[in-house]
């Protein structure tokens, strides 16, 4: 990892940290706001961890950019928790061999970049 790339990932993480302890529930209620803070601290520690070992500059570009989205979006909608993924027509379809694998190539496709660092479940 280059100086520069880790300076980028370190005011990253310095930066979801600052929102977190600012953060302000949409609605107000004192229990939301501390409930939506773990939740942010939670979320970012795990995947800065799951992501800490990455060496490819290409993946570590990834997650920055996915980052990024989740901060803008949750900045944005003032929700910190990831928006549902919108799965294509015929995405989830219970068939097996070759359209199964299909299905699978399109649920893969249609992930938003603020999922990717999420398993499927």
């Amino acid at each position: 990892m280059t100086a520069s790339t880790r300076r980028t990932v370190l005011s990253l993480y310095m930066r979801v940290f600052r929102i977190a302890r600012s953060w302000p529930a949409q609605i107000g209620v004192v229990g939301d706001t501390e409930t939506e803070k773990k939740y942010i601290l939670h979320e970012a520690s795990t995947l800065f961890r799951q992501n800490q070992q990455l060496t490819d500059p290409e993946a570590i570009k990834r997650c920055v950019e996915e980052c990024e989205a989740r901060i803008e979006m949750g900045l944005h909608y003032r929700n910190p928790y990831p928006r549902a993924m919108h799965l294509p027509p015929l995405g989830l379809a219970t068939q097996k061999g070759r359209k199964l694998r299909a299905q699978q190539r399109l649920r893969k496709q249609a992930k938003p970049v603020y999922l990717q660092s999420h398993d499927d479940s």
